[in-house]
């Protein structure tokens, strides 16, 4: 599930001290602005805010991919009227409540209105109050999974419900219903899969409104039914990715960004949440590969 998120023109910094295994990439501000398509100067004030842990080098900033996470999805909250404010007590409220050696960049942060709402696996809560959240009464849910753009359905051979209607017909109306409502939308997708249960792209939109339910394993199933029919579908990948990301099976997620990559090369998101679990796995270099790819697709 998805959310797609310049001045002066950054180098690719490749120099064999960024990779070591022993030391962090650095990337410096015109990296970061040019990565969050803001302005350096706006990249400072992000830093003076404290809304990241970035390093000091006389007046320099220098930033690390975890840093990178942090402002990105701060800049996110921001653009969404949070108050800057709001989002440097809830950071510091999340690194508190957070299991000793978990990352930030192990969760996901969004906004419900104008609240700070963090996400981690099938449990939701405000960081500064602690409060937990169900996660039907999150409104941009959504943008916390990632989930991308709702599935047009592909050309197949019409099967009709006993009442005369196509899967396709109830398809569509699923997706109309997606906003108004989301139940009416889930029951139109389950019939089309009744009518056709080859219609991988119910399959993807079912999934992935259960998905925002918190009924993670029941969307991963669907996703999962969809990539039986279309192996390379690349939304798929991406949405099993994220969900096997909610289930604690970051290798699994990993294989199907990488499977999403493969089947779209110009998926910015899919190399942006790769490069994240590659740099918790270790793997800098590989993941400042896709971070430069994330860089170059969104540039």
């Amino acid at each position: 599930m998805k959310s797609r998120a310049r001045e002066q023109t950054p180098r690719e910094r490749r120099a064999p001290d960024l990779f070591d295994a022993a030391v962090p990439p650095v990337f410096f501000t015109a990296d970061v602005a040019k990565l969050l398509g803001v302005t350096p100067r706006r990249v400072r004030d992000m830093a003076r805010a404290e809304l990241c842990r970035a390093n000091r080098r006389g007046a320099r900033y220098l930033f690390s991919f975890q840093d990178i996470v942090l402002l990105r999805a701060a800049h996110g909250l921001i653009g969404q009227r949070v108050p800057t404010r709001r989002v440097r007590q809830a950071m510091r409220h999340l690194r508190r409540q957070l299991e000793p050696g978990r990352p930030l960049s192990a969760v996901r942060v969004f906004a419900d209105g104008r609240q700070v709402v963090v996400r981690d696996g099938r449990s939701a809560w405000e960081p500064d109050t602690g409060q937990m959240m169900l996660l039907f009464d999150v409104g941009e849910l959504a943008r916390a999974a990632g989930v991308v753009v709702p599935v047009k359905p592909r050309p197949t051979k019409e099967k009709k419900h006993r009442r005369g209607e196509s899967a396709e017909v109830l398809f569509e109306r699923g997706l109309h219903l997606e906003e108004s409502d989301p139940k009416a939308a889930r029951e139109a997708y389950r019939l089309a899969l009744e009518i056709d249960p080859e219609l991988s792209d119910a399959c993807v939109n079912l999934g992935r409104l259960l998905h925002e339910e918190g009924q993670v394993a029941e969307a991963a199933a669907l996703y999962r039914r969809a990539l039986a029919r279309a192996t390379g579908d690349p939304v798929a990948h991406y949405n099993l990715a994220l969900a096997l990301e909610d289930q604690g099976d970051e290798r699994g997620a990993i294989a199907h960004y990488h499977h999403a990559i493969e089947a779209d090369e110009t998926f910015a998101d899919a190399h942006f949440n790769l490069g994240r679990l590659l740099e918790r796995a270790g793997k800098r270099k590989q993941a400042m590969e896709h971070l430069l790819a994330y860089k170059r697709l969104t540039d």
